[in-house]
């Protein structure tokens, strides 16, 4: 299966740290990271995991919940947590899943068979509290991710979902925005940014966040 932006994420039901997860019970109302790891006890993966877990403040501010998935077994997810908590200083919080008949990875389109046709790679996915995919970003099994995008991402997504507003390249928290080309009527814009906005071209219309 191949997951677009926008399609519902698929539901499932697996193993995991801490028990079995219905998924999209367990979502709830929440924003979700869910990102996968080719296999346990391997090092990329356990700084990724300390880092996830040491941001736990900065996801629950934003709303969002982290699970994480690698091909093992709970039991032995358990015992990486371990070497986790310890190597990177942190308290792993957030559920694994257990992912040995591949069902999820298979679901989620994880394994990409020039890579290697039995581990998932770091593939990552942002679902809104509707349950659509909003952001897939997949990584090589070599390389780490960059969890300081994965937060910018779920700003500027959140930010667009309340404002009506696109953001331009390389925005952070509290940069300039942009109004889409979808909204043209005066007086729509007026009340909708009403910190006014510069226009550098017709289609290029620079307005301050709105919610700072």
């Amino acid at each position: 299966m191949t997951l677009r932006l926008g399609d519902t994420a698929p539901d499932f039901e697996q193993d995991s740290t801490i028990g079995r997860i219905k998924f999209h019970k367990w979502a709830g109302d929440s924003w979700v990271v869910l990102f996968s790891h080719p296999a346990d006890f391997t090092p990329v993966c356990t700084t990724e995991l300390g880092l996830i877990a040491k941001l736990k403040p900065e996801f629950d501010r934003r709303n969002v919940k982290a699970i994480g998935l690698s091909r093992d077994t709970a039991d032995k997810h358990v015992e990486w947590i371990k070497d986790i908590e310890e190597t990177q200083n942190t308290v792993v919080d957030f559920p694994i899943i257990a992912d040995e008949d591949k069902k999820v990875a298979t679901l989620y389109d994880m394994i990409h068979p020039n890579q290697s046709g039995t581990m998932s790679v770091r593939s990552l996915f942002i679902i809104d509290p509707k349950k659509k995919v909003r952001l897939i970003i997949i990584y090589p099994m070599s390389t780490g991710r960059n969890f300081a995008e994965v937060l910018r991402v779920i700003d500027a997504l959140q930010l667009t979902d309340s404002y009506s507003v696109d953001t331009p390249g390389n925005w952070c928290d509290s940069d300039d925005v942009i109004i889409p080309l979808t909204i043209q009527d005066e007086a729509v814009i007026k009340q909708k940014f009403p910190k006014g906005y510069v226009a550098l071209r017709p289609y290029l219309r620079i307005t301050p966040q709105p919610d700072k």
